[in-house]
Order: C-alpha cells, then sequence, then structure tokens
C-alpha cells in the first residue's frame, strides 16, 4: 500500500475556506477518480511559518494507481486549486510507501 501526500501551506486568512473547499469538493473529485482508497486531511503543528499547513494523503494500492491519476486527471484538479488559491499558498508532493 502506499500514500500519495501533498502538504500545503496555505495563507492563514484563507485556512478555514480552503480546508471545507478540500473536504466537500477537492477531495471528493480526487476520490471519484477512482484510483483512491481512503483519504486523511492532518494539520501539521510543527510549522512557525505565517501560514497554516496541511498534510492530505490519499492511500491507494499499486503504482499502477498514481501513475493513471497523474496522467489523466492530476494536471486539471491541481488547476482548479491553483486557480481558487493563487499566490496564496505553497504545496509540495511526496509518494510513500507503507511498510
Amino acid at each position: 500500500m502506499y500514500i500519495y501526500n501533498v502538504t500545503v501551506s496555505i495563507d492563514k486568512t484563507l485556512a478555514e475556506d480552503w480546508l471545507n473547499w478540500m473536504k466537500t469538493v477537492h477531495v471528493p473529485d480526487v476520490l471519484n477518480t477512482g484510483h483512491f482508497t481512503e483519504n486523511k486531511i492532518c494539520k501539521v503543528l510543527n510549522v512557525n511559518d505565517e501560514g497554516e499547513t496541511f498534510s492530505v494523503q490519499y492511500t491507494f494500492e499499486n503504482m499502477q494507481d498514481i501513475e493513471d491519476y497523474q496522467k489523466n486527471h492530476a494536471t486539471r484538479l491541481q488547476a482548479e486549486h491553483s486557480q481558487r488559491y493563487e499566490g496564496k499558498y505553497a504545496a509540495f508532493r511526496t509518494l510513500l510507501e507503507i511498510v
């Protein structure tokens, strides 16, 4: 099993809106692609910056799932996020293997 982790630091003034949008729109859209089995959103507590930082985790079964997601869905879904919060966030992505 694997985790696709997206760490996002969002402007504090937008954190509540962002979290609501993630829970009601973005995460359901990502899960509806059929490539992930579950998801979690965690608030990162040990960050000293001017934003709120979150770890958005999507669990998937095999590497083909993430490859298909990245090829067929990631660009569109990331663009929707970028357009909504342009200039107000920073993000990086990691792939993790559950051992």
